[in-house]
């Protein structure tokens, strides 16, 4: 099937009068104005933030030339819709994680996080260095994307529950949160695993309509409000060790742009995911100090239940095997994966491990 064709005579999140609205970037005495359709409720910290810095970047990098207009859910269309917006024409950019868009294609779980997958700085190393964004082009061809990082909120938690996880039959019959291949994970040890974005989360949690889910991290889930309504939270998760966020543009939109902005764009993305992850990073102690001065109970997985995530995991990512794009990607992750880490054990993880052990004898 021509995805390309198809996306472009389909009223994808709207009706076709509006499409027609949408299609064409705003033209004044020789600026460009381009609609960003973002998953992000106004104000959210961390992803949001992430927007609005690539926002702010573009504009100022541009001196005004190129400016975005950025939509949150609803203003436009939904949060899960804006892959469907920007591939038709319908918007000219989105903000987003894509691993949203497995049901597009599976291979774009790797541009967020798969399940023991890379922390951000491995992440990062493969994306610029190890082939993974001329991955990320191969792939968004395919759908009339141009997609860059453009964002990463560091190692997720493990995420609120109301109860303490003993054992990994606990997550049976669970109603949880956890989109991408991690929730299909959750699936295989039982849990009805959902997809709510996060504007809906608070009121899914307190309803009673979730057990439990999982967001970002401290930073980000202090200001969602979590402790309020549940109090035991898992500070390590198996599925999002460095997630990154992508700005995706349609692609004949970029293939519009001059290459100044086109540059501007590339390196807005990169300043992005460099200055909001150490924005997370920066901000995550302070917040669990916040949190358990709350009553929130701050634990780790046992052992077996880590068990069980990683025998679910290697199911789940080898059901995908048999799609040749999504091979050839997991194949260039690993090997990059296996590059870095061993040499982040050799280096970093040493320093961490005897910088501890000294500081602590001192």
């Amino acid at each position: 099937m021509d995805r390309r064709s198809f996306l472009k005579t389909s009223a994808l999140g709207g009706s076709a009068a509006a499409a027609t609205t949408l299609a064409a970037p705003a033209y004044a005495q020789g600026n460009r104005t381009l609609t960003m359709v973002t998953s992000w409720p106004r104000g959210f910290a961390v992803l949001d933030d992430a927007a609005t810095y690539f926002n702010d970047m573009v504009d100022a990098m541009s001196d005004g030339t190129l400016t975005i207009d950025k939509k949150a859910p609803g203003e436009l269309v939904g949060a899960f819709e804006v892959f469907d917006a920007v591939s038709s024409g319908q918007a000219d950019l989105y903000h987003s994680a894509d691993y949203y868009f497995i049901g597009q294609h599976p291979g774009y779980a790797y541009f967020t996080a798969v399940p023991f997958g890379a922390t951000a700085q491995e992440l990062t190393n493969w994306y610029h260095h190890g082939g993974g964004h001329d991955l990320h082009t191969e792939l968004g061809e395919i759908f009339n994307l141009k997609s860059f990082l453009a964002g990463n909120s560091g190692s997720q938690s493990g995420g609120w529950f109301r109860n303490e996880i003993n054992s990994a039959e606990d997550f049976n019959g669970l109603k949880f949160r956890m989109p991408g291949l991690g929730g299909k994970v959750l699936g295989e040890l039982g849990a009805s695993v959902q997809n709510i974005p996060g504007g809906e989360l608070y009121q899914a949690l307190s309803s009673g309509a979730l057990d439990g889910l999982e967001w970002v991290g401290p930073f980000a889930d202090e200001r969602a409000g979590f402790q309020e309504v549940a109090k035991v939270y898992y500070t390590a998760g198996f599925h999002e060790p460095g997630s990154g966020l992508t700005a995706a543009c349609n692609l004949d939109v970029w293939n519009e742009l001059s290459p100044a902005h086109q540059a501007i764009i590339s390196n807005a993305a990169m300043a992005t995911t460099h200055t909001q992850l150490a924005e997370t990073l920066a901000n995550n102690g302070a917040a669990l100090k916040r949190l358990q001065a709350q009553g929130v109970k701050t634990l780790q997985f046992p052992d077996d239940v880590w068990d069980a995530f990683g025998a679910a995991s290697k199911k789940v990512m080898d059901e995908n095997m048999d799609d040749e794009l999504f091979a050839k990607i997991r194949t260039s992750f690993e090997e990059s994966l296996a590059q870095s880490s061993d040499w982040l054990l050799k280096s970093d993880g040493f320093y961490v491990e005897q910088r501890n052990r000294v500081l602590a004898n001192g």
